[in-house]
Parts: structure tokens; C-alpha cells; sequence
């Protein structure tokens, strides 16, 4: 989630033009232990470096969800893993399997990049060209290919979300943001 944030972060900042500050967190296991990341990004400069109530909550597992939802704004766009989050509150959240995706790719550890690929095609929150050119540049040599289908996977994976949508009822109708 770290790589995901800085990202995100570079990609609104050097190729969108946004105002955007970063910062992260992660326990003493480097790999599999509890991380997160923040990522504001403004038209405007930035007077406070911390997300307060993030419009955009992105959940990768079951504990990240239960630990940070409270901190979202009421109508933030949630997104979760749904390979890994498997009790989502009554919430219109929107579940993509971003690690069953990246295993099907052939490498769970892109999952990041995959669920990267749909937050930014579902938020808008940066373009998808500034986001590719930055995961090119970022992610380890010779991964540049996985990590590319990995984005376009996401990015895919949203436009389909989005699809669905439109023939499903509303969430006040009892609608669900399943894919």
C-alpha cells in the first residue's frame, strides 16, 4: 500500500499538476504487516498534511475496513478487496477481488496495482496516463510488464464495475457493488 500511495501521490503531483502531500505508516513487518498510506490531493495548496475524512477509503483486508471506515466521510467512495473483505458494512461500498485478480495474473503482490487501477478510473482522482508513467518508473525492473497488465486489469475491472451498475437498481433499492 506504501508503493501504491507514492504512486498515487507522484502521479497527481508531476503529471496531473495537483497540490498533493503523502504520507504513510506500516507495523515492524516490512511485508504482510499492517500498512497505510495517505494521499492528499488538491487544486488549492495544502495547509495540513493528514487525510481528516478521506473522500476515498481503499480497504485491501478485513482489519484495514474495520479500522479506518469510521474516518471516511459519510458519502466517501469505498472501495475493498473482495477477495480478502468478506463482511462489508451496510455501506455502498465497491467490492472488486483485486488479489484473485493479480493471482490470475500469475503474482499476489499486485494486487496493489490492480485495485490502484480501479480507484483511479473510480474517483478520478488522477489520469490514467500520469498513473501508468509512474508505475512504469516505480515498480521493481523487469516486473514493468505484470505491473502494467496489473493496471489495465483494474482499470478494467472498475469500467466493468461501472457497467454493471447502470442495469442494477439503485442502493436505496437494494443494490449491491459486487463484481
Amino acid at each position: 500500500m506504501i508503493l501504491a500511495g507514492v504512486i498515487l501521490a507522484e502521479a497527481a503531483g508531476l503529471y496531473d499538476g495537483k497540490f498533493v502531500c503523502q504520507t504513510q505508516s506500516y507495523g515492524p513487518a516490512a511485508r504482510g504487516g499492517a500498512s497505510k498510506s495517505e494521499v492528499v490531493i488538491s487544486d488549492e495548496e495544502i495547509d495540513y498534511p493528514k487525510a481528516i475524512q478521506p473522500d476515498v477509503l481503499l480497504a485491501m483486508n478485513q482489519k484495514s475496513l474495520g479500522t479506518y471506515l469510521s474516518d471516511m466521510k459519510p458519502d466517501g467512495l469505498l472501495l475493498v478487496d473482495a477477495t480478502l473483505v468478506t463482511e462489508v458494512p451496510d455501506h455502498q461500498a465497491i467490492a472488486i477481488p483485486f488479489t484473485r485478480i493479480a493471482r490470475e495474473l500469475g503474482k499476489e503482490m499486485v494486487a496493489n496495482i490492480v485495485a490502484l487501477g480501479a480507484l483511479a478510473t473510480l474517483s478520478g482522482a488522477v489520469t490514467s496516463k500520469s498513473l501508468e508513467t509512474v508505475v512504469l518508473a516505480r515498480v521493481p525492473k523487469g516486473t514493468e510488464e505484470l505491473n502494467k497488465k496489473a493496471l489495465d486489469a483494474g482499470i478494467a475491472a472498475a469500467k466493468q464495475f461501472l457497467k454493471e451498475r447502470q442495469n442494477q437498481p439503485t442502493p436505496k433499492e437494494g443494490g449491491h457493488g459486487r463484481l
